[in-house]
C-alpha cells in the first residue's frame, strides 16, 4: 500500500503585504532605500496560480498527486500608525481548485459557479469574502504581529507578497538573509527543530522595478529521509519584483523540484514539484 506524503494546500494561505513610511530615494551612486508604504483605506488585489505534484513510489508502484488552484485575494490596509506600520487583512474573493489521481480521477470545483463543493472542500465557500488573517508589518516587512481570523495553514513559502527588506540603501549584488525555524515530523515518528535560511539578492532596479532573487538553504543537518521527505516544501526558491515608487510587491513566482529517496524503506521515493505565480492584475499594475 502506498503512503502518501500530505503537503498543503495553497487555498487557504494568508496572502498579505506590508505598508509604512514614505521610501527614500538616494542618488544613483548611493543605491535604493526599499520600504512599503501603503495607506489606510487601500485595497490591493493579487492573481495567485499554484501547481503542484507529488509522486510517491513504494514496493515498485507510483501514485501520482496535481493539485492546482487559481484564486484572487485581496489585502485590505486597516490602518497605518505614526511609525509607519501597517495592519492588514488578507480575503479570498473567489477560487477554482483541480485535483487529479493516478488512481481516482479529477475533481474540480469553482466558487463562482453554482455546483455544490465536492467532498473535502465544503469549508471553502464559508472561507470566501471573509477576513482569514490580520497582520501588523513594519515599514522593512518585519511581521510584529500575526493573528487568524479563521482557521489558516502557513504557506509553504511564506506569507505572500512579505518580502523582508534590506537596512539602507541597496545597490545591486546586494544580499541580505533571514533565518527560520521549523518543526518537521513524522506521524507516529520523529520530530526534529530544523534551521533554514533565506537568502536575497537585488539582482537589478530597472524602470523604478526592483527585481530580487531568493533561495532557501537548510542549516541543520537532516540524516533521516522521513523528516527529509517532509521538508520539501520549505526548500524553494524564486523572484520578486518590487515597484519602489509604490512600496509594495508587485510579482512574485517561486518554485520547488526536490526528490527524496528512501523515506519508506530502500526502494521508496517521493518527488514534489510546485510552483506559484502571483502578480496584481495588468490593469491595476504598472
Amino acid at each position: 500500500m502506498i503512503r502518501r506524503i500530505a503537503f498543503l494546500h495553497p487555498l487557504a494561505a494568508a496572502v498579505l503585504v506590508a505598508a509604512g513610511a514614505w521610501p527614500e530615494f538616494g542618488r544613483a551612486d548611493e543605491g535604493s532605500v526599499l520600504r512599503y508604504r501603503f495607506r489606510a483605506g487601500d485595497r490591493i488585489t493579487m492573481e495567485v496560480a499554484h501547481r503542484a505534484l507529488t509522486e510517491t513510489t513504494m514496493e515498485g508502484t507510483t501514485q501520482t498527486v496535481e493539485t492546482m488552484t487559481d484564486s484572487r485575494k485581496t489585502w485590505t490596509v486597516t490602518a497605518v500608525d505614526a511609525e509607519g506600520r501597517a495592519t492588514l487583512e488578507q480575503s479570498v474573493d473567489d477560487v477554482t481548485m483541480t485535483s487529479r489521481t493516478s488512481d481516482r480521477g479529477e475533481v474540480r470545483w469553482a466558487s463562482n459557479g453554482d455546483d455544490e463543493p465536492p467532498p473535502g472542500y465544503e469549508t471553502v465557500r464559508h472561507a470566501l469574502g471573509v477576513p482569514l488573517v490580520r497582520m501588523v508589518v513594519a515599514p522593512d516587512g518585519r511581521i510584529i504581529e500575526r493573528r487568524e481570523l479563521r482557521p489558516c495553514p502557513a504557506a509553504a513559502t511564506g506569507d505572500l507578497v512579505v518580502v523582508p527588506l534590506p537596512d539602507g540603501p541597496v545597490q545591486p549584488g546586494a544580499e541580505w538573509t533571514v533565518p527560520q525555524e521549523v518543526v518537521v515530523e513524522v506521524p507516529n515518528g520523529p520530530r526534529k527543530l530544523v534551521r533554514t535560511r533565506l537568502r536575497y539578492k537585488l539582482e537589478s532596479v530597472r524602470d523604478g522595478i526592483a527585481t530580487i532573487a531568493v533561495d532557501t538553504t537548510v542549516l541543520t543537518p537532516i540524516d533521516d529521509p522521513r523528516l527529509e521527505a517532509r521538508l520539501l516544501e520549505r526548500i524553494w526558491g524564486g523572484t520578486i519584483r518590487f515597484d519602489i515608487e509604490q512600496g509594495r510587491v508587485i510579482s512574485r513566482r517561486t518554485g520547488i523540484d526536490r526528490r527524496v529517496v528512501g523515506f519508506g524503506g530502500p526502494q521508496s521515493s517521493v518527488r514534489y514539484k510546485a510552483s506559484l505565480e502571483e502578480s496584481v492584475p495588468a490593469s491595476a499594475g504598472k
